[in-house]
């Protein structure tokens, strides 16, 4: 009875690995073939795709805007303006109280804090 037991287990343990290679070839293949909702998946795929590019061309003109003395800026405008602390650097006399230098583009603007209006106007050399 042991010698039985003994060559049933010896048995099942050479015969295991063999087992697993036996799976059919293409399993992996045919487990790729379905999709979530485990229908199969059409392989007969039309592989020709028909490319048709087309390229537009935009051309975009950004008005430039022409700054003039007395003109109101809006909070969203002075948001967008970067604010010239160091003002000796680009030879611009010192704001009084109440304004500051901000530059746009290549031009510099001496705005009213409290309202906005343009006070004074310089370019960037």
């Amino acid at each position: 009875m042991k010698r039985l037991l003994i060559a049933l287990v010896a048995s099942s343990v050479l015969i295991t690995p063999v087992a697993a290679l036996a799976q059919p070839a293409g399993s992996f293949e045919v487990a790729q073939n379905y999709d979530r909702s485990r229908r199969p998946v059409d392989r007969h795929v039309d592989r020709h795709v028909d490319k048709h590019v087309t390229i537009e061309k935009r051309v975009i003109v950004k008005k430039k805007e022409r700054w003039a003395r007395g003109h109101r800026l809006t909070p969203a405008e002075r948001r967008h303006m970067a604010q010239v602390r160091d003002y000796r650097y680009y030879k611009l006399r010192p704001p009084p109280r109440g304004q500051q230098w901000v530059r746009v583009d290549n031009d510099f603007l001496l705005i009213s804090l409290a309202t906005g209006v343009i006070v004074g106007l310089a370019t960037a050399r």
